[in-house]
């Protein structure tokens, strides 16, 4: 059955599961439930007194708060009051905020609390068109804007009474498959955030189409810990629930997703490539057997199927998880794709590759390799940027910026991004994606980010496993020695560039990585080297690193380098 919108397939779904658990969560430290019924009555009650707010079809109001309850029934909320959701990650700094509710025109915003309202207040000069705030938990506002608590919303909407829900059931009737949904800025790995246009039918289509090949059903159990506020979890965790009638488990945090795992015990999970490699790394020294028990143990009885996206998923990893007899299913997808273009299928996977297109979702390789799509799953369009949009949408196709190939029986292997090309000066075309992938499969390499553009060959910006290297220095009877946030420590870097040359052997001589640093730290969010998701912000790494990256091109390269002892 094709659904004319959102907020129209949540009211069916209430209708069906009524009692039912939609939500689990936790309140302190009690576990809750919020049902179907529940679900739908808060919404309803909160679209009435959004529209009575004066929120009309097609505005904007902003979403700034991190994972909880509130912030899906606010969803739902926004989308029968016939609102676009501005959906912001809750580690945004202020200038990040007001940018995106400036550029996006909100009218409106919704938070959490305290230190996310106190991102926008001193701002409100540059944000004249912010009418008002509302705001889960108690806030003070200092009279700056007009401000609402959740609970006084609910309690605005309540006195609408029949009225207000008759507003709401009007709204919802008039909107369609292409009506705005969601305004989602991109985590601008290249260049300033573009504002992402979703419309409901975008995301339906996608929801749909992966229920049908994941099989979820009412008695499907969730563990969500990634953000609402970008579409892999809204689309997979949030809107697909609303298909299938499954319960929704909200991870207390991303740092506590191990231990809600035991509570949880879900059939299914989302996750990013870099939880499935930490808990890998927590059982990977064992034997075969005793992993295995391990890793089923962790993820409970009930477990039938993990899937992976975002960033690439090393190989090894998902070898050992699939070996353990827990299927791990690497997808691909892009914001402006809603977001999912393709994944493996439990009885039809390939290792290595991110699986066949979805249906109703085409996919071909353009003659410079870059991966195209079609289908009701690509966006509307770029957020006040026609040029954009016409650059990224060419008859239909979308052009996603990624590199890649398909093979005979329609598998998809990412090989990386058309912008992130390394042309050395030798003329050697390099993608950095699958030469990083190579390095990433050895244990002791946590992250990686080469170098080399216009270069004699490629280099690397290395973070390795901190833990692992300190076993190996007290094994060589050394320590870590640093100059400035480079490990320094000569026997350590001789150790690591053996690791490295053996992986290079695999790749022809150009491709090769013939010297490195070694970060004693990991990319953080905070030091704005990886997106609110999890991906490496290429650009921002190799500039704040390039004086120490240029140096080892050097006649005699610095002491807290490593250079391959052959001719480049």
């Amino acid at each position: 059955m094709a659904h004319r919108n959102l907020a129209a397939r949540h009211r069916v779904g209430a209708e069906l599961w009524g009692d039912r658990a939609a939500l689990r969560f936790k309140v302190g430290g009690q576990t809750r439930d919020l049902s179907w019924a529940e679900y739908r009555r808060q919404a309803d009650l909160a679209a009435a007194a959004l529209i009575d707010l004066g929120i009309e079809v097609g505005d904007r109001v902003g979403l700034l708060a991190e994972n909880r309850s509130e912030w899906l029934v606010a969803d739902i909320a926004l989308l029968s009051a016939g609102a676009a959701g501005v959906t912001m990650h809750a580690p945004l700094a202020p200038g990040q905020v007001e940018y995106q509710l400036a550029h996006g025109e909100a009218r409106g915003l919704i938070v959490s609390g305290q230190e996310q309202a106190d991102k926008v207040l001193p701002r409100l000069p540059a944000l004249p068109g912010l009418e008002f705030l509302i705001s889960f938990d108690p806030v003070d506002v200092a009279g700056k804007l007009p401000h609402l608590t959740w609970d006084a919303l609910l309690g605005r909407g309540r006195q609408l009474g029949a009225e207000g829900l008759g507003r709401v059931l009007l709204r919802e009737d008039a909107l369609g498959r292409d009506s705005l949904a969601t305004l989602i800025y991109t985590s601008g790995t290249t260049g300033p955030p573009k504002g992402v246009m979703l419309s409901h039918g975008n995301l339906l289509s996608n929801a749909e189409e992966v229920r049908a090949i994941v099989e979820v059903g009412p008695d499907d159990f969730s563990l969500s810990w990634l953000p609402f506020s970008h579409i892999y979890a809204r689309t997979l965790d949030h809107y697909l629930a609303h298909l299938a009638g499954g319960l929704t488990f909200l991870a207390r945090s991303r740092d506590t997703v191990v231990a809600d795992l035991a509570e949880a015990r879900p059939t299914m999970m989302h996750a990013v490539p870099r939880f499935y490699e930490k808990v890998w790394s927590l059982v990977e020294a064992l034997p075969p057997e005793e992993r295995g028990r391990r890793l089923r143990g962790l993820f409970g009885p009930r477990l039938r199927v993990l899937f992976s996206g975002g960033a690439p998923l090393p190989r090894h990893v998902c070898a050992g998880f699939h070996d353990a007899g827990l299927p791990l299913l690497e997808g691909y997808g892009l914001t402006e794709s809603s977001p999912t273009i393709s994944v493996n299928r439990v009885e039809r996977f390939k290792i290595g590759t991110v699986g066949l297109a979805i249906p109703g979702v085409e996919v071909k390789i353009a003659d410079d390799g870059e991966i195209l799509t079609r289908g009701p799953h690509v966006m509307l369009g770029y957020w006040k940027d026609p040029e954009a949009t016409r650059r990224a949408i060419v008859d239909g196709w979308l052009h996603t910026g990624d590199l890649g190939r398909l093979d005979e029986e329609g598998f998809l292997t990412i090989t990386g991004r058309k912008k992130d090309l390394i042309i050395t000066s030798g003329g050697n075309n390099i993608a950095p994606s699958e030469l990083e992938r190579l390095l990433l499969a050895d244990p002791l390499i946590d992250q990686v980010v080469l170098y080399g553009d216009g270069k004699p060959f490629v280099s690397a910006l290395i973070v390795p496993n901190l833990e692992g290297l300190r076993a190996e220095a007290r094994a060589l009877g050394c320590a870590l020695e640093f100059d400035g946030e480079l490990i320094a420590t000569p026997a350590l870097l001789d150790f690591m560039a053996a690791r490295v040359e053996r992986r290079m052997h695999a790749v022809s001589k150009p491709e090769r990585v013939k010297a490195f640093l070694l970060l004693g730290r990991p990319f953080s969010v905070e030091a704005e080297e990886l997106t609110p998701t999890q991906k490496v912000r290429r650009a921002e790494i190799l500039n704040k690193f390039r004086d120490r990256l240029d140096a080892l091109y050097v006649e005699k390269p610095p002491a807290t380098s490593w250079e391959m002892r052959e001719e480049v």
